[in-house]
């Protein structure tokens, strides 16, 4: 599983859907759509209408994967904070039901609020 208390691993950059997709599509359940997708080096993430699945890619090859699903109805509260003048990375905390929180930090033009706004929807 990833360590999700180490920032450092996650500095995601807006990722293509389509490019994503196929990597996890065999894990999708019926009527579960992918709605956003961020990738660091080799790591990515992906947001579905359902959950956020963090796929870790392990070894030299990068054939082996840890694939960490995390439920939307296993969120207690979710933080948002967006980039700065000097502090150009934004950040989502969100806190789950049994792990305690999990940190994202994306790096670039990404619309952190949008993501806040998405959650909330499941959640709220």
């Amino acid at each position: 599983m990833i360590d999700f208390t180490n920032g450092s691993v996650f500095k995601l950059s807006p990722a293509n859907p389509q490019e994503i997709g196929p990597q996890v599509a065999e894990l999708l359940v019926p009527d579960e759509q992918i709605v956003a997708s961020f990738k660091a080096v080799r790591d990515f993430v992906v947001f579905t209408n359902r959950r956020l699945m963090a796929v870790n890619v392990q070894g030299i090859t990068g054939k082996k994967r840890d694939f960490t699903s995390l439920p939307y109805n296993k969120i207690q509260a979710f933080s948002v904070e967006t980039a700065g003048t000097f502090d150009l990375d934004a950040e989502l905390d969100l806190w789950f039901s049994g792990m305690g929180k999990v940190r994202l930090e994306f790096k670039g033009q990404v619309d952190v609020r949008a993501l806040g706004k998405m959650i909330a929807g499941y959640v709220l």
